[in-house]
């Protein structure tokens, strides 16, 4: 070890102080070793509460006030991070056997052999040195876990921290299912709010949902101010990743507005949570280096959530999913919103709302769903099967969005959001 070493001799013999700084006199001149002195246990406690940087206690048994045992006794209760090494009478095993029952590490025996000391010594220390470096890497470990548990559920974070190879810088292409969420109006309602009740709002509604998608064992990837991206099956397979990361929009939608309404008491008007949901291929992995630490997926996938997250403002919905997240769900409740032409994409993207299984079973929205089928196959009878549903869904921002496509002439459900942003 090359810090200097401290050591806390306990005997009552007057010589051994002297004996002792005699023997290792080369080592305490060069730094590598200080030692201190107690005549007795009593003392020891005293000596310790005033040098702290002890790491190893050298003590006699047979003692006046307070004898060894004793002193191990409440070295084992008040400083159990000391390495003790009792001395005692050749032969006395049951003073011996009762030290090590108390937590002693090693024993020698007098006359002290001062070889044999300086041999314990050195495999004391070198027993302490381990000990500290396991702390050091238990204390990172924790710090590792805690700087995972940002992004990762705690059973993903620990799969992780079991697996370091985990955390190397790499990619690879799996099918994932990729989450965005954003807060409609935030950067003007912080340019009217007090920085105070931002900061307050804000890590309440982050923290909200990030313990959401925990819940439902997906990764957080991405807080961009109100944003964020989530993602699914990924660093870790999870069954039904589609269907999951569904449930767990619900639930998002769920906080969301209920988040609303309460600050809405507040006097703070609060926009609606936007959710897009696609699933696909895409390259995830950690692109941060070595020195950086970012989780990321890079792919046509990603970025078609990110747009149908978007698509939401056009349609009038908080919830929009791609046809591929319903067809890979195991289970999906929702229903159609309209072929959305996407930047980028040639092709229309089927897109759905999903909803709860007592709502999606409705007759309301069995009715949406026939009127949807009608305007998708360009039938006539369209526009009025939409036109009936006002009465019982005068509010539903689809229902009023095909009908009055359909009262301009629109035969089909393809809505252009090339313009979303």
């Amino acid at each position: 070890m090359s810090e200097t070493i401290k050591i806390l001799v306990v005997d009552d013999e007057p010589d051994v102080e002297a004996l002792i700084t005699q023997k290792f006199r080369k080592e305490i001149r060069k730094g590598n070793m200080v030692f201190v002195f107690a005549h007795d246990g009593q003392h020891a406690l005293e000596v310790l509460e005033k040098e702290p940087e002890v790491l190893m206690v050298l003590s006699d048994i047979n003692m006046p006030r307070m004898d060894g045992l004793t002193l191990l006794t409440h070295l084992e209760e008040h400083h159990n991070e000391l390495k003790t090494v009792v001395v005692s009478a050749y032969g006395d095993m049951e003073n011996i056997r009762t030290a090590m029952n108390r937590g002693a590490f090693d024993f020698v025996t007098k006359p002290i052999q001062f070889s044999d000391l300086e041999t314990t010594i050195k495999k004391t220390l070198s027993h302490l040195e381990g000990f500290k470096e396991l702390q050091r890497q238990r204390s990172e470990a924790k710090l590792a876990q805690k700087t995972l548990s940002r992004f990762f559920s705690p059973s993903v974070a620990q799969a992780i921290l079991t697996n370091d190879n985990q955390l190397m810088p790499s990619g690879e292409k799996r099918t994932a299912t990729f989450l965005f969420t954003d807060l409609a109006g935030f950067t003007k309602l912080v340019e009217a709010t007090e920085p105070k009740v931002t900061v307050e709002l804000l890590n309440d509604y982050i923290e909200g949902i990030a313990n959401i998608i925990f819940r439902h064992n997906g990764t957080v990837m991405k807080v961009i101010g109100d944003a964020i991206n989530g993602v699914f099956g990924a660093p870790l397979d999870l069954p039904d990743h589609a269907g999951v990361a569904v449930v767990c929009a619900l639930e998002i939608d769920d906080f969301a507005e209920k988040f609303r309404e309460e600050w809405k008491t507040r006097g703070v008007a609060l926009g609606v949570t936007r959710i897009g949901i696609n699933t696909g291929e895409a390259i995830i992995g950690n692109f941060g280096g070595k020195s950086f630490f970012d989780y990321t997926a890079y792919g046509d996938s990603v970025n078609v959530a990110a747009r149908l997250e978007a698509a939401n403002k056009l349609l009038g919905t908080r919830l929009c999913v791609s046809d591929t997240v319903r067809k890979t769900a195991l289970e999906f409740h929702g229903r159609p919103s309209g072929k959305l032409m996407l930047n980028g994409k040639t092709e229309c993207i089927t897109c759905f709302e999903p909803q709860s299984q007592h709502i999606a079973n409705s007759s309301n929205m069995n009715a949406y769903c026939t009127a949807f089928a009608k305007l998708s196959n360009g039938e006539a009878d369209a526009r009025q099967a939409f036109a009936a549903l006002i009465a019982t869904l005068p509010d539903d921002p689809l229902t009023l969005l095909h009908l009055q496509r359909a009262l301009g002439g629109a035969t089909d459900t393809v809505v252009d959001a090339t313009g979303s942003k």
